[in-house]
This record gives C-alpha cells, sequence and structure tokens, in this order.
C-alpha cells in the first residue's frame, strides 16, 4: 500500500525546512520561539455597493470564500454616516481571517498562483510593513485567482490583505516574508555618476 500523502501544507513545510533554518542563521537567533512565522491572514473587502444590491454582496461572500477556502464574515457599519449614505447595520463588506493550514495553502495560492496573474507586476513595495513586521497589500481585482470563474464576476472588487507575523521589526518580517515567496519590488539601481578627473 502507497503511504498516506502528508497533508502539512506546501508552504508551511517550506517554512518549516528552508526558511526557518535560515532565519536562524541571518539573524543568530538562541532559541527557536524567536523564529518569526505568520500568524495570521486577514483579507478584507470594501463594499459599498451592497446597501443597494444585495445579489452583489451575496457574490461578493461566495467569490472571497473560494479564494480564501473560509466563509467570509459580513461586516457592518457601526455608525450612520450620511455623507456616505451609511445606516448603522447596513453591509459594508466582507472579512476573513485565516489561521493555520488555511492561511498557509492561501499564501501558497496566493505568492505562486495569483500574483504571477497580474497584468505588468514588478513586485510588491517594501514600504508597506508596519514597526511589529506586519505587512498589507491591496489587490485590485479578484480575477487574479483562478478559483474565480471570470464570466460570473458581477462587480470587480479589490481587497486588502493583512499578513500578521510574530516578528519584532519589519527586517525580520521582510526577510520572512520574502524567504515564503512574497515577490518584492525590486529597486532600480542608480547608473554610478561619472568621474570627473581634472
Amino acid at each position: 500500500m502507497k503511504a498516506a500523502t502528508s497533508n502539512v501544507p506546501r508552504l508551511l513545510e517550506l517554512y518549516r525546512n528552508e526558511v526557518a533554518p535560515q532565519l536562524i542563521e541571518t539573524f543568530k537567533y538562541k532559541n527557536v520561539m524567536q523564529v518569526p512565522k505568520v500568524t495570521k491572514v486577514s483579507v478584507n473587502v470594501g463594499l459599498k455597493e451592497a446597501k443597494d444590491d444585495a445579489k452583489i454582496l451575496e457574490q461578493i461572500v461566495i467569490e472571497i470564500g473560494m479564494i480564501t477556502g473560509q466563509k467570509p464574515v459580513i461586516t457592518k457599519a457601526k455608525k450612520s454616516i450620511a455623507n456616505f449614505k451609511s445606516r448603522e447595520g447596513y453591509p459594508v463588506g466582507v472579512k476573513v481571517t485565516l489561521r493555520g493550514k488555511r492561511m498557509y495553502e492561501f499564501l501558497d495560492r496566493l505568492f505562486n498562483i495569483a500574483m504571477p496573474r497580474i497584468r505588468d507586476f514588478r513586485g510588491f513595495s517594501d514600504q508597506s510593513f508596519d514597526d511589529r513586521g506586519n505587512y498589507s497589500l491591496g489587490i485590485q481585482e479578484q480575477s487574479i485567482f483562478p478559483e474565480v470563474e471570470f464570466d460570473k464576476i458581477k462587480l470587480m472588487k479589490g481587497m486588502d490583505v493583512t499578513i500578521v507575523t510574530s516578528a519584532v521589526n519589519r527586517e525580520e518580517g521582510k526577510r520572512l516574508l520574502e524567504l515564503l515567496g512574497l515577490p518584492f519590488r525590486k529597486k532600480q539601481a542608480l547608473a554610478p555618476e561619472r568621474q570627473l578627473s581634472e
């Protein structure tokens, strides 16, 4: 009989076997518990259109569920804002918080399948870290995920993805995500100034 295939997500295996040892070598951690890791991923979609069309909300809930592998929570307005025609309790978006296996599977698909499908993609800015090594990025449309059928999309929507890590600073957080496969934009090398000899 064949041995049962491992249920450990590919990205988690990469973290354990390659990423963590490289982080230990780079930052000289004395204790394994110091090695930074991803603790959760939040996916948020703002949806002001939901108050006028329940079908759009329903469709976005389905699409974000397919993309993340988890049923989203509908976020509601906490107070009424006349300028935005928003009333307390109205749906204003959807949100998913991923941990564990689903989190690693989502990041793997995001880094290796969805991001390469972004037109003219040259990587994400490394300026979107907070001081604790957490990273936020914006995705302009859900169609980059192959789980979503393009001809069934009712409304192109962007989403905010926040990757929360246990890093203690930006440098650690960036190296962790870099090794996991998040493509950062390469800085353009400046042409060396011509040396003028008198």
